[in-house]
This record gives structure tokens, sequence and C-alpha cells, in this order.
């Protein structure tokens, strides 16, 4: 695809061969009604099955779809890699697993003419209770250590101009990145809106959520705000 595209859609992919496809075909025709030129970005995230093969069968289906391929693991990592090849106006991240091609063309819609903002999904969660009862534990801890703006600090669709993009300047390579990402919106000042969604099951695949995890980014989340502590105190020192 030669002409920079309107709107740039990164899709981390991790082990999603049953249902890329269905998926990315669902995008297209959502992206295609909102009469805006698209790419998606697929970001094969060293997958153990046939999700590469998947993505690169529809890569020389479309013109607008580019693979791109990570030896290493990270939702983080992957995200950081389409972000950075991604040539749009504007500019989204999503867990595909999790997000419908309404929601995807709601997210952008909003996007397009709000450049200046970041638009992203509050997710009214419909999992297991389990796992919605770690959700709002870890929501509570983040918006309690660092006062944030939003109730939903993991949720996707994430969108937003090039200019944000470009001064979000993100480092994290795991599950934190989320974080990461609210908390230099906060810094840079960028106003986030939150759109209410209901949150069901994956379309398929296998999650990387799990007890280990959770807690990870728990504990993760504390060090962030730990590390930031030591930072901002070393700055007062400095200016003593």
């Amino acid at each position: 695809m030669s002409a920079v595209p309107k709107v740039s859609i990164v899709l981390p992919v991790y082990n999603q061969a049953d249902h890329i496809e269905h998926i990315a075909r669902s995008y297209f025709a959502a992206l295609d009604n909102l009469k805006h030129s698209a790419e998606i970005l697929f970001v094969v995230n060293a997958s153990r099955d046939g999700s590469l093969e998947r993505c690169r069968m529809l890569e020389r289906e479309y013109e607008s779809v580019r693979v791109l391929c990570n030896d290493q693991p990270g939702w983080g990592r992957a995200v950081r890699t389409g972000l950075a090849e991604a040539r749009g106006e504007i500019v989204c991240y999503t867990n595909s697993a999790r997000t419908d091609a309404y929601t995807l063309a709601l997210h952008v819609m909003v996007a397009v003419t709000n450049p200046s903002l970041v638009i992203k999904a509050n997710r009214r969660l419909r999992h297991p209770l389990m796992r919605r009862i770690g959700s709002v534990l870890y929501n509570v801890e983040c918006r309690t250590l660092f006062d944030l703006p939003v109730w939903d600090v993991n949720g996707t669709p994430k969108v937003f101009g090039r200019e944000v993009c470009r001064r979000l300047d993100l480092q994290e390579n795991g599950d934190l990145i989320d974080l990461e990402f609210i908390l230099r919106c906060k810094q840079l000042g960028v106003q986030i809106l939150e759109v209410p969604i209901v949150s069901s099951v994956r379309h398929g695949g296998e999650s990387t959520t799990n007890y280990y995890s959770a807690l990870q980014m728990y504990w993760g989340a504390f060090r962030m705000s730990h590390s930031m502590k030591q930072r901002n105190s070393g700055r007062r020192g400095h200016g003593n």
C-alpha cells in the first residue's frame, strides 16, 4: 500500500490461528464502512501455532495488511513494535481476541474527529467472577497509587493521534504497558475519553492472564509507583 492511510490498527497476535482470520475480515468490513483508508498491522508475538501463516495469508490477500513478527513474547513488546511501524494519522492498538468489529469502529470514529484525545474502552466485564475481581483489584490499586483519571487501565481499544503516539515514548515490554500508557498521558496532560462497552468472553485462542501474571501486574504497579517516588524525591533533592 503506497498511500499513507488515515488509520493504523495494531493487532498483537498470540496463538490465535483458530479465529484471527474471521476477526480480521470483520474488521475490514467495519473499517470500510467508515470511509477512511486504514491499514492493519498484525504483530505475531512468539506464537506456537499457525498464527503467522494465517496472517501472511491475509497479507497476500489485502494490500492494507502488514505482518510483523517478534521472536520474544510480551504484550508490551508487540504493541511497541506495531506502533513504531504504524503510518496512519490515527493510531490504535487493541486485543483482537476480545474486541468485536463494532467496538473497534466506534472508537476509531470518535478518535478521527478528536485526534488530540485518547479514546479508550471502559469494559463492563462479563468474565468469570475471579477474573472480574482481579480486574477490579488491579484498577483500584492503580487509581490509589497514581490518582489516575480512568476506571479501566487495561481496556482496549486505545485510539489516538500520531502526535500523541510520538510523545508517549513507551518503554514497557510486558503487561504493564497499559499502565505506563495512562501514566504518560497524565504526565503529558493528554485528555482521555473512556467509552463504556460490554466485554464478553474471548473469540478464541488462549489468554496469557493467570494468577501468576496477575500477581506480577499487582507487584509491577507497586514497583512503578515506588520508582516514580524515588525519581521525584531525587529531583527535589537536586533542586535544593
